[in-house]
């Protein structure tokens, strides 16, 4: 099989595409695509393929992956992404401690300060400290994938180990099992947008009546938590 004819930016497409899917190296992902829109791919080519053709493709090599892995990787191959990211947004001083009755809040994110990264895939996570009356970025860390061994999932979800919660364009099975492994609680967002309207929106939570997941993560007593068990149940 010939791959010496591919573009540039195609092999970057598959290589970036190959790493939001679980034990999937670009060599494997290029004979499915081989099968499904012949060599070498193409960009009018792959712009016409859906998530069902991907998972049915080369006799079901992908049949068994979770439905977001695959609309995560076919986003990139249709070139979701793949551009230079921005440079991120400048880090705020901060010091444990600083905003009491904080949260640590992780968001996947290739540009700007834009939530837009999937799981696998974001070359970024911003980390903010979120209170009812503040936001602050407090840390940017850039994923290396050289560091991340045999599993790309448990590698990114330590890069985030101190963080409560995270956003998330999208994000698979196996890979949210590896965040809330790390006691993380993760959120789906798939029309992304300015990362800071989506900490407003948390902000509002909780200034009020936190779900019990939210109630857990900022650390209110037992009781607590069931008496917004019983409020969600009565309302």
């Amino acid at each position: 099989m010939a791959t010496t004819t591919l573009t540039e930016d195609m092999a970057l497409r598959i290589g970036l595409a190959a790493r939001t899917l679980p034990d999937t190296d670009p060599a494997r992902l290029l004979r499915v695509l081989a099968e499904l829109v012949g060599l070498p791919p193409s960009a009018e080519r792959l712009a016409t393929v859906r998530v069902k053709d991907l998972k049915q493709a080369g006799d079901g090599e992908f049949a068994h992956l979770d439905q977001s892995e695959l609309r995560a990787a076919l986003a990139i191959l249709q070139g979701e992404g793949v551009e230079q990211p921005d440079p991120p947004p400048a880090v705020e001083p901060y010091a444990e401690g600083d905003m009491p009755d904080s949260i640590r809040v992780a968001c996947a994110s290739d540009h700007g300060e834009e939530l837009d990264g999937h799981f696998g895939a974001a070359r970024r996570f911003l980390v903010y400290q979120v209170s009812a009356s503040e936001i602050r970025l407090i840390d940017v860390r850039t994923v290396d994938e050289s560091q991340a061994g045999d599993d790309r999932n448990a590698y990114r979800a330590g890069l985030i180990a101190d963080c409560q919660v995270l956003y998330v364009a999208s994000i698979g099975g196996p890979a949210a099992a590896k965040v809330v492994k790390r006691d993380i609680h993760p959120i789906k967002d798939a029309l992304g947008g300015p990362i800071r309207e989506r900490l407003q929106a948390l902000q509002g939570i909780l200034a009020g009546k936190a779900p019990p997941w939210l109630a857990k993560v900022m650390g209110h007593a037992p009781e607590a938590r069931v008496r917004f068990e019983r409020d969600e149940a009565e309302a």
